[in-house]
């Protein structure tokens, strides 16, 4: 296993990870008619980062702060983006933060559809279940769909 390029990977996912949490939080307190929603599936991700931080324990990848930090200003750009844009309780950044979210769970399928592809030559990746992992993304991304929709409704109509 390419244990650079799997830990430059892993970490890039946490780093992910961490800014949809930011990008949910934000958004359920500026949300209150659907912070429930939010919060379950804020519970969600936080448990599969969870299970991410696992897998880089069974490695022993350190993560990085490097990747951490510039997650961090990322979010802080698109913060600010979505400010200028609208107002914090309104309907676009409300749209644009549930998009974010949004890719961030496809790029979290993404991420344990390869871990799957890449266990059948690793076997020591082989102690998950990547399917369903990836089928709790799917559930994940239909769940911020739904809300997505009804946003751009808001937002665009």
């Amino acid at each position: 296993m390419a244990t650079e390029y799997f830990a430059v990977y892993l970490n890039d996912h946490l780093a992910g990870a961490t800014v949809a949490i930011e990008h949910l939080e934000d958004l359920q307190a500026a949300a209150k008619d659907i912070a429930p929603v939010l919060a379950d599936l804020r519970a969600d991700i936080e448990a599969d980062r969870s299970e991410l931080q696992g897998i880089m324990r069974e490695f022993k990848i350190a993560e990085s702060r490097t990747r951490r930090a510039g997650a961090w200003v990322a979010e802080k750009g698109a913060r600010i983006k979505m400010r200028a844009d609208d107002k914090a309780t309104g309907p676009l950044r409300r749209l644009e933060s549930l998009e974010a979210v949004a890719l961030g769970i496809d790029g979290k399928h993404a991420l344990w559809r390869a871990l799957n592809a890449a266990a059948e030559t690793a076997p020591a990746l082989r102690a998950r279940d990547y399917d369903q992992l990836a089928a709790r993304a799917i559930e994940q991304r239909n769940r911020v769909e739904t809300l997505r929709l009804e946003a751009a409704k808001q937002a665009l109509a």
